[in-house]
């Protein structure tokens, strides 16, 4: 199953999606931290550590599996220029990675490729979970906004 070319893309463009993310949550943290916004700042980096965590595991199975992480290219930063625009855009990010993962688990569960579906399975759990944040938080600004 560690030759399989297709299960072998699903974990390179999970990797890259990954990637990408620490890249965006850290420049967002960065950016935060220079408008004072601590908390948000101090979010977006914990948010980068879990995708970087996401990435490690993804790295391991590929390694089990035979597989070279190679070098991603990542696609470019949109940091956003004010907090909701930066949590709307994340919640691209999250929406696009969700699918990927659904794909890669229902695909992996195709064609009994246990471990790497649950890999999949866990991280789409995870993501799900980092989206109805956004989704908590974007709702908290927004109301604050209108108030």
């Amino acid at each position: 199953m560690a030759n399989d070319p297709r299960m072998m893309g699903y974990l390179m463009r999970a990797l890259s999606a990954e990637m990408a993310a620490v890249q965006q949550y850290l420049t967002q943290a960065s950016l935060t931290a220079m408008w004072q916004l601590g908390a948000h700042s101090s979010r977006f980096r914990r948010d980068a550590e879990e995708e970087l965590g996401h990435a490690q595991r993804l790295i391991e199975r590929m390694l089990v599996l035979g597989i070279p992480s190679n070098g991603t290219q990542l696609p470019p930063i949109r940091p956003g220029r004010t907090l909701e625009e930066m949590l709307l855009i994340d919640r691209d990010l999250e929406i696009e990675v969700i699918r990927l993962y659904e794909e890669a688990a229902h695909y992996c569960a195709r064609v009994r490729a246990a471990e790497t579906q649950i890999l999949f399975a866990s991280l789409l759990q995870e993501e799900l979970g980092h989206l109805s944040d956004l989704d908590h938080l974007l709702t908290e600004i927004q109301q604050g906004a209108t108030s």
